[in-house]
């Protein structure tokens, strides 16, 4: 047994006996992928392990990440923060193995992931990102940004939608830095592919503008490495590599089903390792690995690391802007001084807030270099164009307009992506209604920690013409029920700058930005920390507290109208702007009491959506005016009043509490 042979073994064993374990895992792809993950990590992948977050590392995302014994059995082995008692404890409450990778939680790790299809799609955003970053800071003798994304995927990606989004642009882009490795077992764990696939992928990537190179063998080592170092010469396609394998290699079962999501046992699992010639222990690691991967990833990532570091002085020597302005976006140090722009903005002045918030995008792109701002197809209606910032192409990579096409699912995944690279900060956006489609990307965003902004706009009913199939009732709620997200629905461009700010500095989660097409009149004056409250008093009663209107967005001028007349009634009301509800929820008890005081039970909420989750803040004695149907198409102040979003109705349901 020669020694990619050895440590081969050595890798299948581990995932076996992690998988054996916990009774619990996934050993198909794990024994399938072994020799490529194996090639890639020990003779092409750049990486060093004692600096995992070293910016010019190559980065590699488990698209299929049920594999994730194999990819834990590399980074111990490779010599990042892993131990064998991490492995040994795969899938076991508080491990840092679990069941699929997770960013924060394991040295290594690149990305989060699992559910299949959004793998591509982050490493697309990567290699986007590494192409952006190229253009703006490299010179002619520093190349200080220089790297390749990898990915591996399996069958299962490849049925997956938002694959295809992503694969075909990132073709589109000519993303030439981004290989894409393929384990083609023809098995799903319902059984044979031919079930349900039987396309011709090779074909369909060529399609794309990917260069596609077939290896037969997913055992032959050299076959691998080789087409790996082809991929690498071309500059102009991304490459998949379809390597044809067998699921769970060395099996009883190997070539079904029944090895992709269940253990192999104790039996069928010593005789697969047998029959890998490797008679050992359980979870037994000859040194001879350990000094084969030692000398070819960590000893070659040491080198690759230092020369960058060599050269990162001298380039901070001759270039102290841009070395500065690189580190503080690796750091993720964004901002936004609105102190001048809002003077543009008097109040009663009437504008929609996704038209002030195209020239927030505007000054922010001023401020912050590494800023890119895109949408799925919809930049005339979303107004997310960076006025002189080009379009991102591959005729010019240091365009910062983002072109995603008719793709929602992807445009959030590749912007997880781009995120997760560092080094950018992306906003993109779309109508509110479409984020049913990059729901589950957003809940990705979310897990991750990822600081994303997505400026949704036609927030309402208000949309008018195009009827209830754009017109947004129940997703704001979704937004809101997610964790770790912040929404924020502005009722004017006051409210626009501080949570256009808010977005910029918050560094730990998504932030969704609720906007208007209608226009709207500037009423709140609010500052910087009203928005940050979540909720505030934008109009405070005289004298005796009758009761509480509490509204978002465009409702709260709505509110403020309807305050007036029942002051004429003798009702002395006070009005809430409730921007962020999640913003509000994290205030101590003494400001929400201070708010919204628990013994005023007279409350009435006004928003043009769902009343799900309101009842939180209006109690069961409050009333809701909301929209728990769905819409209708006509001029939108027809709609609204329609549904009831008038001063007459906000004044005589109050007066019916």
């Amino acid at each position: 047994m020669n020694q990619s042979e050895l440590s081969i073994a050595t890798i299948r064993s581990l995932g076996i006996d992690m998988i054996n374990k916990a009774n619990s895992g996934h050993p198909g792809m794990v024994l399938g992928s072994a020799p490529a993950l194996y090639a890639l990590f020990t003779k092409e992948l750049k990486v060093f392990p004692k600096e995992s977050d070293w910016f010019n590392r190559d980065r590699f995302v488990l698209a299929s990440g049920h594999a994730s014994s194999l990819l834990y059995s590399l980074l111990h082995l490779s010599g990042f923060d892993l131990s064998m008692d991490d492995l040994k404890s795969f899938r076991q409450w508080g491990s840092r193995t679990p069941g699929h990778p997770e960013v924060e939680l394991t040295d290594g790790v690149d990305a989060s992931s699992g559910p299949l299809g959004q793998g591509i799609p982050m490493a697309v955003g990567m290699a986007m990102a590494e192409r952006y970053l190229t253009e703006r800071y490299n010179k002619d003798e520093f190349e200080v940004v220089n790297h390749y994304t990898y990915a591996l995927c399996g069958d299962g990606d490849m049925q997956e939608g938002v694959t295809y989004e992503a694969a075909s642009l990132a073709g589109h882009l000519a993303l030439g830095k981004l290989i894409v490795l393929y384990d083609s077992n023809h098995v799903t764990l319902d059984g044979p592919l031919d079930y349900s696939f039987s396309e011709d992928v090779k074909k369909r990537y060529e399609a794309m503008n990917w260069q596609v190179i077939c290896v037969n063998d997913g055992n032959d080592v050299a076959a691998i490495l080789k087409a790996i170092k082809k991929a690498k010469k071309e500059s102009f396609k991304p490459s998949l590599i379809i390597v044809d394998t067998v699921i769970g290699y060395g099996s009883a079962n190997q070539g079904t089903s029944k090895v992709h999501g269940a253990p192999l046992g104790k039996e069928d699992g010593k005789a697969a390792k047998l029959s890998y010639g490797f008679d050992h222990e359980e979870f037994f690691v000859p040194e001879e690995v350990y000094e084969d991967f030692r000398k070819n990833v960590f000893n070659r990532g040491k080198r690759c690391f230092n020369k960058w570091k060599k050269m990162m002085r001298e380039y901070k020597n001759v270039y102290p802007e841009l070395y500065k302005e690189l580190s503080d976006d690796v750091k993720g140090y964004y901002s936004f001084d609105y102190s001048t722009f809002i003077n543009d903005y008097p109040e009663g002045l009437s504008e929609a807030t996704r038209n002030t918030s195209e020239k927030i995008i505007n000054e922010i792109a001023k401020q912050n270099p590494a800023f890119l701002s895109g949408t799925a197809d919809l930049a005339s209606s979303t107004k997310t164009t960076i006025k002189d910032g080009q379009r991102f192409s591959c005729d010019d990579y240091s365009g910062r307009n983002l072109y995603f096409g008719i793709r929602e699912f992807a445009m959030v995944s590749i912007m997880n992506g781009m995120t997760l690279h560092k080094g950018v900060k992306v906003a993109s956006g779309g109508f509110l209604v479409f984020s049913d489609y990059f729901k589950a990307a957003l809940r990705m965003a979310c897990l991750m920690h990822l600081p994303i902004v997505l400026p949704l706009s036609h927030d309402s009913i208000a949309v008018g013409e195009d009827g209830p199939t754009h017109q947004p009732v129940e997703q704001l709620a979704m937004m809101r029920s997610m964790v770790n997200i912040q929404v924020i629905r502005p009722a004017d461009a006051f409210e626009m700058c501080a949570a256009w700010k808010k977005a910029m500095e918050t560094n730990d989660r998504p932030t969704a930005l609720i906007l208007t097409r209608q226009n709207v009149t500037n009423v709140t004056n609010a500052t910087y920390e009203d928005v940050c409250h979540g909720a505030y008093i934008v109009s405070k009663e005289d004298q005796k507290l009758d009761g509480i209107i509490i509204a978002t967005g465009s409702e709260v001028e709505l509110a403020l109208k309807a305050q007036a007349e029942l002051k004429q009634k003798g009702q002395d009301v006070r009005v809430v702007s409730m921007p962020s509800m999640e913003l509000f929820d994290q205030q101590s008890d003494e400001y929400k009491e201070s708010v919204l005081p628990k013994d005023v039970r007279k409350r009435l909420g006004v928003e043009m959506g769902t009343d799900f989750g309101w009842y939180k803040y209006i109690g069961l004695d409050g009333k809701m005016i909301s929209v728990n149907q769905f819409g209708a198409s006509a001029p939108a102040n027809i709609v609204i009043e329609k549904y009831g979003f008038t001063v007459e109705n906000v004044v005589n349901t109050f007066l019916s509490m």
